[in-house]
C-alpha cells in the first residue's frame, strides 16, 4: 500500500511528531512510503525516505527539498513547467498537537479529497481539548475523575484536595503538566501551565492509581490491541514521553481478570463509536474500585502506538480500506433557476 506519512506542524509537539515519523519508517517495512514535513512555517516538504533523521530536521536540511502544495485529490510537486502528482492509496496525520489534533490538518484533507486515517473535524475538536473530552467522556456515560477547570484571567480557588496534577487544556506529552503536593507550590505550577494555554484542567493526583492503555480502530471490524499497564511512576515528563513515542517493538500484554478486560475495551467502544472512525486512537483508563474511568483520549498517539498491535501495518491497511465517506451532496442549481423563472413569469 502507498501511504503518506504527515508529520511536523506548528505546534509544541513538533520534534515528537519528527520521532513518531521516523519510527513509522521502521514499523511499516512492507508499505511504500513518502513523507511530507509540515514545517513551523506550514509550509509542506516532500522528504526523501533516505532523510529521515532527525538531524535532517534540526539542521534545517530539509528546505532543499521539494515544496508541495494541494489540489483536488492530490498533494503535487511544482515543478517549473507544471507540477507532478504524488500518488497515494491514504494519507496517515502524524502531527501531534496543534495542526494535526486539532483538526485543521483533517479539514484539509476532507476539503481536497484525499482519503486520510485520522480523528475528522468532530472528533479533533472534542479530543483535543481536555474539557471538552470530559464532556463527550461524560455524553456517553464513561466516568472520568473529577476535576476542575481554570481560565488564566480567573480567580485561583482551588476546591480539590491535594495533591494535585495541574495540566494546560490542549497540549500533550507532558508539556505543563505539574503533580503540586501542596498549597505553596499551586502558584509556580499554574504559571508554568499558563505559559503554554490559556486555561488548564486540574484533577486530584491519584497515587499508585491502575492506569491501562487501549488503542483501536474500527475496519469492517473492530481492531483492538492488547491492553497496556504503563510503567510505574509518579508522573511521566516529556522526556520520558519523548522516549516513549519512539518505540516499535511490541509490549507485554497487562494480566487482567476477563471482566476487567472486557470493562475497558467495552468503554473504549464507547468513546470511539461513532465519532473516531476512520482513525487510530489509545485511551488512558484508570480503574478505581473496580470501576473505569477515562484519563484522557490520545487522538494521534505516539508512533500510533503500534507497539500495542501484533501486526500494525496489517492492521492499518484495514483501515484504509474502510474509511469513513463524506456524504455526497448534488448540486443541481434547481432552486435558483425557478427563482429566475419565477421572476420571467413576473
Amino acid at each position: 500500500m502507498k501511504i503518506t506519512i504527515v508529520f511536523g506542524g506548528s505546534s509544541y509537539e513538533h520534534e515528537i511528531s519528527i520521532v513518531s515519523a521516523i519510527t513509522m519508517k521502521k514499523v511499516l517495512k512492507n508499505s511504500e512510503l513518502s513523507f511530507i514535513f509540515v514545517d513551523k512555517e506550514r509550509m509542506l516538504y516532500l522528504i526523501e525516505p533516505n532523510n529521515m533523521k532527525s538531524k535532517f530536521f534540526s539542521s534545517a536540511s530539509y528546505k532543499k527539498s521539494k515544496k508541495l502544495s494541494l489540489k483536488n485529490g492530490a498533494f503535487v510537486v511544482e515543478k517549473m513547467f507544471g507540477t507532478q502528482e504524488l500518488s497515494t492509496e491514504v494519507v496517515l496525520n502524524l502531527i501531534h498537537g496543534r495542526d494535526g489534533e486539532d483538526g485543521k490538518i483533517a479539514s484539509l484533507l476532507e476539503f481536497y479529497n484525499l482519503p486520510f486515517i485520522s480523528p475528522r473535524l468532530e472528533a479533533s475538536a472534542l479530543s483535543y481539548n481536555k474539557l471538552y473530552t470530559k464532556f463527550l467522556a461524560e455524553s456517553v456515560g464513561v466516568k472520568v475523575v473529577e476535576y476542575q477547570h481554570l481560565s488564566k484571567n480567573d480567580p485561583r480557588e482551588v476546591t480539590l484536595s491535594y495533591p494535585l496534577i495541574i495540566k494546560p487544556v490542549r497540549l500533550g506529552s507532558s508539556i505543563g503538566v505539574s503533580v503540586v503536593k501542596e498549597k505553596s507550590e499551586l502558584e509556580y505550577a499554574l504559571d508554568v501551565a499558563f505559559e503554554f494555554d490559556s486555561d488548564v484542567i486540574i484533577e486530584p493526583f491519584i497515587d499508585g492509581v491502575r492506569e491501562y492503555n487501549q488503542a483501536g480502530a474500527k475496519s469492517s471490524e473492530w481492531e483492538l490491541s492488547i491492553i497496556e499497564e504503563p510503567q510505574k511512576e509518579e508522573f511521566l515528563d516529556f522526556e520520558k514521553k519523548y522516549m516513549d513515542f519512539s518505540r516499535d517493538e511490541q509490549v507485554s500484554s497487562a494480566q487482567l481478570s476477563v471482566e476487567l478486560k472486557s470493562k475497558i475495551q467495552e468503554t473504549f467502544k464507547k468513546i470511539y463509536d461513532p465519532l473516531f472512525l476512520g482513525s487510530i486512537i489509545r485511551c488512558d483508563f484508570f480503574v478505581i474500585g473496580g470501576e473505569v474511568l477515562l484519563n484522557e483520549i490520545n487522538p494521534i498517539p505516539g508512533s500510533m502506538a503500534n507497539y500495542l498491535f501484533e501486526d500494525f501495518e496489517a492492521m492499518i491497511q484495514r483501515v484504509a480500506s474502510n474509511l469513513p465517506k463524506e456524504h455526497k451532496i448534488i448540486i443541481d442549481y434547481q432552486y435558483i433557476d425557478s427563482i429566475q423563472q419565477a421572476k420571467g413569469k413576473a
